[in-house]
């Protein structure tokens, strides 16, 4: 039942890195003004890094069952709880906890932990 629930967890996160990717895109960099050019292409590519990176950790996740090694999955479950717990607060005080962005974080961080 754990692996399953740290399967899921992995999924929570590739959505949400999917929902992050998308919203950057379509809503935030396109209403941001921001010069020089250069700096605003930086700013995008730093924002879709963070998606790269949470898609990267829902893969791990979604992997870490079928590893075969305990150690493996301890180290691949607490730095997933680290990245996406810091991620919920820092949207949930960025945003004064108005976005949903943090309670989607929130949530991988506690399927993670169950299926720890």
């Amino acid at each position: 039942m754990r692996d399953l629930v740290l399967q899921a967890a992995g999924l929570a996160s590739i959505a949400v890195a999917l929902i992050h990717g998308v919203l950057g895109e379509t809503v935030v960099f396109s209403r941001a003004v921001i010069t020089p050019e250069r700096l605003r292409t930086l700013l995008r590519l730093v924002w879709q890094a963070g998606t790269i990176a949470w898609i990267g950790f829902g893969a791990l996740l979604m992997a870490a069952p079928e590893m075969g090694s305990e150690a493996a999955r301890h180290w691949i479950v607490v730095m997933a709880i680290a990245v996406f717990a810091v991620a919920a607060v820092a949207n949930a005080v960025a945003t004064r906890a108005r976005h949903f962005g943090w309670i989607m974080l929130a949530g991988v961080v506690a399927l993670a932990a169950a299926g720890y």
